[in-house]
């Protein structure tokens, strides 16, 4: 169901927004209250560290603005992203967003004048003051950095260099998205359709071995056309990298990625040594996708096609909300109860309109609901993504109900784990209770294409940034054809001979925006194998994993990643998460080589 405009979407089937603000009134008075604890703050300056009275009064008070400013800024993108052509609410975000920006810049000198002190002082303030202890692990993350830290002027001359920064990646959006021509491509009736990165997709899910063949060649001629272009761009990236890297004192731009989540390098190279270890794996799926398609050997244009036709597309919202009921039993009465206020509470915005923000995703702060924003069509991915959506919600839900602000929100390294978990076990109920023999084909591979692509592909990119940024700290020239050559044995590597990694995929390195943000995509990879490791004990009846994993909901940010993940049996730092992963992607393997 689609409606034309934000108007015509009855109130029951929109978030409700007004549990945070009731009218402008309101929304001015936080504003105003925002503004009055400025000059607050800043009386402050010199002033922070003098005794663990000041300590805690200034975190106390900036805490307070913090909830207030993020209340508002959660509330304006979230008005703006369900009718992005109403100016009053184009005008209230950018408001705050402002307002964001002009603090930012005022509270510069909190950093370095914190870390002036030695984290001695901080531990002593603590024994002294009660009050503090709140703050012990936001404390101790602040400090972690003082290694890593400039003075006062050292850090407004890198700010300023910052500025500067940010050319590379907005070049590349351009190029990807305002500039982006992907010519036309015929479809399976032989009409002429504009070929867009959004409907690439399904030309490469499409019956017609042409038509997709076709659409991988109009894809990759765009970016081979501009590929020199590219690789400046991508090499200016890892540059800019490498300038924050140095200045910052870290050994290398991989070591300062990980720090932040308190992960050592050999928790990246492991996840790499490990899939390298189950390559098979993935061969053996390869050649099962070739026999049932019926293809002597796919190409890079095959391994996106669905299986099967199923008739799993009729899924009314609610319909797909008693599937997500029954499908997440095996997460005890507690989550289910909890998880009915999502729909009593009205935390999700269903149906597309006019003007809302296309995609989903799961938003709040500390002082709202974890809403959610979809846009259900009536299908079985519809109902994935709204399992998927729930998963972080939920997980947002009982960490807020269990920290106090500073530790409540969880790291990105945690934040995949949750929402996967649904997502398997929803995809495991549908397996089961599927119908027809085609049905239970296209949940299997739906399952094992996740797999593919989240821990198989993004480990292979994981691995081309890590030779990448290593080959400029040793001083490799990275011409267009070192990054395209690297890339191309990494496909042909990961992929194996059961697929022709067509000349084009080489090129593939330059459509990939997460390349920006340098060694993000391997968190997707450790959060699935994380999140399998969770989900297939779970199904197993293990009532024990089950508890820790409600307790792992509830932990937010209140310690580091890797400490929290092992209080639910999950290892990350050994290969065994990764393994059992892979075990449950060749048990479903098996089940899928049974069925055809």
């Amino acid at each position: 169901m689609e409606y034309k405009t934000r108007e015509e979407v009855p109130s029951e089937y929109k978030w409700d927004l007004d549990s945070m603000y009731k009218d402008e009134s309101s929304v001015n008075k936080d504003i105003k209250q925002v503004e009055d604890l400025t000059p607050k703050i800043l009386e402050f300056k010199n002033h922070i560290m003098d005794s663990s009275d000041s300590l805690y009064k200034f975190l106390k008070i900036t805490e307070e603005q913090d909830r207030i400013l993020n209340k508002l800024f959660v509330y304006s993108k979230m008005n703006f992203d369900v009718d992005t052509k109403n100016n009053k609410n184009k005008s209230l975000k950018m408001k705050i967003e402002k307002l964001g920006e002009s603090l930012s810049e005022k509270y510069s000198f909190i950093e370095p004048e914190m870390l002036e002190s030695e984290y001695e002082k901080v531990l002593e303030y603590i024994n002294q003051n009660e009050k503090l202890k709140e703050y012990r692990f936001y404390l101790e993350q602040i400090y972690r950095y003082k290694p890593h830290s400039l003075c006062l002027n050292e850090q407004e001359i890198f700010t300023k260099a910052l500025n500067s920064f940010g050319n590379c990646a907005e070049a590349f959006n351009n190029i990807n998205n305002a500039d982006i021509d992907l010519g036309f491509v015929n479809n399976e009736k032989g009409e002429s359709v504009k070929l867009t990165s959004s409907n690439y997709i399904n030309f490469m899910k499409s019956k017609d071995r042409n038509v997709r063949k076709s659409a991988f060649h109009s894809m990759y001629n765009y970016y081979k056309s501009l590929k020199n272009t590219l690789a400046s761009i991508y090499v200016g990236q890892i540059k800019e990298s490498s300038f924050i890297t140095n200045v910052k004192k870290y050994s290398s731009t991989l070591e300062r990625s990980l720090f932040e989540d308190d992960i050592n390098i050999n928790v990246y190279k492991n996840l790499i040594e490990t899939i390298h270890k189950n390559m098979d794996v993935m061969y053996d799926y390869m050649d099962l996708r070739a026999k049932i398609l019926g293809i002597d050997k796919l190409h890079m244009y095959d391994i996106y096609v669905d299986l099967v036709e199923s008739d799993n597309d009729s899924i009314p919202f609610d319909e797909g909300k008693k599937i997500i009921f029954e499908a997440l039993k095996p997460l005890g009465d507690k989550y289910i109860h909890d998880l009915n206020k999502a729909f009593e509470e009205k935390w999700i915005d269903i149906y597309p309109s006019s003007g809302k923000k296309s995609g989903a995703y799961s938003w709040g702060c500390y002082d709202s609901y974890p809403y959610l924003l979809l846009n259900y069509n009536d299908t079985s991915d519809a109902v994935s993504t709204m399992g998927h959506e729930l998963g972080h919600s939920m997980h947002s839900y009982y960490s807020k109900k269990s920290q106090n602000y500073v530790d409540s929100n969880y790291p990105i390294f945690l934040a995949e784990i949750a929402s996967t978990v649904n997502e398997v076990i929803i995809n495991d109920y549908m397996y089961k209770n599927a119908k027809t023999k085609e049905d239970k084909i296209f949940y299997l591979t739906e399952f094992l294409d996740t797999v593919r692509t989240t821990i198989f592909r993004q480990t292979m990119f994981a691995e081309f940034e890590m030779i990448m940024h290593e080959k400029e700290q040793e001083g490799v020239p990275l011409t267009e054809e070192e990054i395209s050559n690297t890339y191309y044995e990494l496909n042909k590597l990961y992929y194996g001979d059961s697929v022709v990694s067509d000349e084009d995929i080489r090129y593939e390195w330059s459509r990939i925006p997460h390349f920006y943000t340098p060694f993000y995509v391997y968190k997707y990879a450790t959060g699935l194998s994380s999140a399998l490791s969770i989900a297939s004990r779970i199904l197993k009846k293990d009532n024990e994993t089950q508890k820790k994993y409600l307790e792992f909901l509830s932990s937010g940010g209140s310690d580091y990643p890797l400490n929290i993940l092992k209080r639910v049996g999950v290892d990350m730092t050994t290969p065994t998460p990764i393994e059992e992963a892979l075990s449950m992607f060749k048990e479903k393997l098996e089940e899928l080589k049974k069925l055809v």
